[in-house]
């Protein structure tokens, strides 16, 4: 896509209020895609230990089937934008809508091991490609006086998302009688999990007929007439809209779009890209989507019983969104910095405690009790000090650190190395549980210490700056 970025607005202008109320529902309906992102990424939780028996695979092959999903995030990410530019917003939100209801329903009857990895990419996809246009849609669309309290929306339906894949799941389990594979109409509990999200995905795919197309969109396609109607649809009719028309054209006709050779210099990459990549790496290899793929597992592999392990997950994801609303309440009080430090440093004691707990792993497979009361503790705390700091400060890094010439392109480079980092911790945590689970969180522990150095010396605070001082 060729930018999310708007044209300057007189400060002062803001929407009519009669038009907030409407403005509100189109972000809203638009976020779906973030509320679909969050679910299909972790309500895939819930159907771990019960694929692994049904297909009688190892944890390598598991982890494969789970991790796969990620090619086609990165895919659907790397194509939504240019996709958008062709045949507008709307209609990439409906084909994602189109996929993610397909993927539901094929993963909920899959034939065999293979095609459920084939329904679990093009979800994936779906989610790469709601990762891409939810932002740039409700960028387009909000005034500029809401913009950050809209855009704020796909991350909170992202997170909401993740917590509601788990009630459901958590629901699901206790209509099974606690059983994973447990019958329910003629189908097991686990396909029902999968299955449950074509409601949502149906709901995504309606809402997108009846909210406007972005004028942006519009504008670049020459139908400006529309683009006049859809504007004083989203400001008010106060507003001058040859004028916002204007703005909008001139903003397009000045943009650089930036391509992979801007972002080479001595070593490969410059360095503020060198940046960019570490702050997504470091996000993904502390393990965080071993609690929102894997918790469900990790917890039975201690001894919890399935009822209970999936309630765990749930209130995981509960404790998630409450990082979020910290983290969105203070990024921009304290700054981007500061809450990555703290957020750092409180994965990296949350981890340490979870590695000495697992630690105490009997030959049974369980906890003793002080040690499983510790596991579940540090686990919510590590999800709470994730989601207040590196869950969205990274975002914001990543949207104000690079200069305007190569943002586009370097957003790119940074976004594909965090799918790519994702997809390596989601494809080794089985493999590494099953060597040594204390060992595998001593190595998140690592990263998570690892990036306290790497903030201090490397990332610049943008906190209070202009994007255009950005160098």
């Amino acid at each position: 896509m060729t930018s999310t970025a708007q044209p300057t607005v007189p400060e002062g202008r803001k929407a009519h209020p009669d038009h907030l109320g409407h403005v509100i529902f189109i972000t809203a309906a638009a976020a779906m895609g973030g509320f679909l992102f969050g679910y299909d990424s972790s309500v895939i939780n819930g159907a771990v230990e019960a694929i692994r028996s049904r297909y009688d695979v190892g944890s390598a092959v598991l982890a494969q089937v789970i991790a796969i999903a990620l090619i086609g995030c990165a895919i659907g990410a790397a194509t939504a934008g240019r996709i958008a530019d062709r045949i507008g917003r709307i209609r990439v939100m409906q084909i994602a809508a189109v996929l993610f209801t397909v993927s539901a329903v094929g993963s909920a009857l899959p034939f065999a091991l293979w095609d459920l990895a084939l329904w679990r990419i093009v979800g994936g996809f779906a989610i790469g490609m709601a990762s891409v246009i939810g932002p740039a849609y409700i960028a387009e669309v909000s005034p500029s006086a809401y913009r950050g309290r809209l855009g704020s929306f796909q991350q909170a339906a992202i997170v909401v998302g993740i917590a509601i894949s788990q009630l459901v799941n958590w629901g699901i389990l206790n209509l099974a009688d606690g059983e994973q594979r447990g019958k329910i109409a003629g189908l097991e509990a686990w396909q029902w999990m999968l299955g449950v999200m074509v409601v949502p995905a149906v709901l995504y795919g309606l809402l997108s007929f009846v909210i406007p197309e972005s004028p942006r969109y519009l504008i670049s396609v020459g139908k400006t007439s529309r683009a006049k109607e859809v504007l004083a649809e989203v400001e008010g009719h106060t507003v001058n809209l040859d004028t916002r028309v204007a703005e909008i054209e001139d903003a397009m006709r000045r943009e650089h779009k930036s391509t992979f050779k801007d972002l080479l210099g001595k070593r490969g990459f410059l360095p503020i890209v060198w940046v960019g990549i570490g702050l997504s790496v470091f996000q993904q290899l502390v393990g965080i989507n071993v609690a929102f793929y894997y918790s469900s597992t990790l917890w039975q592999s201690v001894g919890i019983n399935p009822e209970s392990s999936f309630f765990y997950s749930f209130t995981t994801s509960i404790i998630n969104i409450i990082g979020t609303v910290i983290a969105m309440i203070f990024v921009d009080r304290i700054g981007r910095r500061p809450l990555a430090l703290i957020g750092s440093a409180g994965m990296a004691v949350a981890l340490a405690l979870e590695a000495w707990a697992f630690s105490a792993k009997t030959a049974a497979g369980t906890l003793p009790s002080t040690e499983g009361t510790v596991a579940l503790i540090a686990a919510h705390v590590f999800v709470l000090f994730f989601a207040l700091s590196w869950g969205v400060v990274v975002w914001v890094f990543l949207g104000e650190m690079f200069p305007n010439k190569i943002r586009a392109a370097a957003l790119g480079v940074a976004a594909s190395a965090q799918w790519i980092a994702n997809w390596a911790i989601t494809a080794s945590f089985p493999s590494l549980s099953d060597w040594n689970l204390s060992g595998t969180y001593v190595i998140y522990t690592f990263f998570a210490l690892l990036s306290i150095p790497f903030v201090l010396k490397f990332v610049k605070e943008t906190k209070g700056k202009a994007l255009e001082e950005m160098g």
